[in-house]
């Protein structure tokens, strides 16, 4: 049976940071000039029922980038829409491909092309998890401190699918983690409740996000609706305006704070032109760090 990629509960503590490990490695190699061609015949199929920008050429350049080869399809190019079933898809794709990438909005889509599939299937994003990406936070967050351990990180605004996987690291990995969400905005219960269990550090769910942000050494920020919620967008502009991350509230945490986004961002919503233009704000550095994490995870499950 491959070995698949659907959420970062799947993996320890050991595996996870290993994977951040050879990522560091890997975009070291590349400031150097190196040339991989460890992936050299090998094809992933990109099936994007959901568009991306960052994600989909962030995975293309990390493919291309280990001498591999990419076959892009959107939701309009696959049978989905026309409701073929999963495993009949996922049955034929894996003989065309050595893995699939998937960016859509229902887990369970994930999960069952993963049962049928004969080839590695990474969660690119669905609703409920978006594991990649927050493996490409942690990596940054060593990067500019040294290790994540010891840290206390804030999330502050919507409990969505980047918040249910940094939930899952922080129980996985063992760091404290602060989410300061309105009620009724609440990360997955299930997750919160999973994570706690298996965590050695205290992960706290509040509604203030001046509390959280106090003494933190990362905090991170997202979009107030997500890819799908945009008929929510005025009654969350409501909702989670005491949210913003500005320089107000920035100036409640440690001088030495760093800042995290994963990018769309909307400026002037849920953070100020200002913080995210600031040098405390590693948003870019976080963007680049996609592709070297996504070079590393095809590298493990297709290599």
């Amino acid at each position: 049976m491959p070995k698949h990629f659907r959420s970062l509960q799947e993996f320890t503590k050991q595996e996870l940071l290993g994977l951040i490990d050879r990522a560091i490695e890997l975009k070291k190699e590349k400031q150097a000039g190196k040339i991989h061609r460890q992936l050299m015949g090998k094809t992933v199929g990109l099936i994007f029922e959901k568009p991306s920008t960052r994600t989909r050429v962030s995975f293309e350049s990390a493919m291309y980038g280990l001498g591999g080869q990419v076959i892009f399809l959107s939701g309009r190019d696959t049978q989905l829409a026309r409701s073929e079933p999963l495993k009949d898809m996922s049955r034929v794709m894996s003989r065309y491909v050595d893995g699939m990438v998937v960016r859509t909005f229902g887990q369970e889509v994930v999960e069952e092309l993963a049962a049928y599939a004969t080839v590695p299937v990474i969660n690119a994003l669905t609703d409920l998890h978006h594991p990649c990406q927050v493996l490409s936070d942690i990596m940054t967050v060593i990067e500019k401190k040294g290790s994540i351990e010891n840290l206390g990180i804030a999330w502050v605004g919507d409990g969505n699918n980047m918040a249910n996987s940094w939930i899952q690291a922080a129980g996985i990995i063992g760091f404290a983690l602060t989410l300061a969400c309105p009620k009724g905005y609440e990360p997955d219960r299930e997750i919160l409740a999973a994570s706690r269990k298996a965590a050695s550090k205290e992960i706290r769910l509040i509604e203030d996000p001046v509390q959280a942000v106090v003494g933190a050494d990362v905090i991170n920020v997202d979009v107030w609706a997500s890819m799908g919620k945009e008929d929510e967008q005025d009654e969350r502009l409501r909702i989670f305006r005491d949210y913003q991350l500005n320089r107000e509230l920035l100036a409640r945490a440690p001088a030495e704070c760093i800042v995290l986004h994963c990018l769309p961002a909307h400026r002037g919503e849920e953070i100020t032109d200002e913080v995210l233009e600031s040098a405390q704000c590693v948003a870019f550095d976080q963007a680049e760090n996609k592709m070297h994490i996504h070079k590393a995870i095809l590298e493990s499950l297709l290599g």
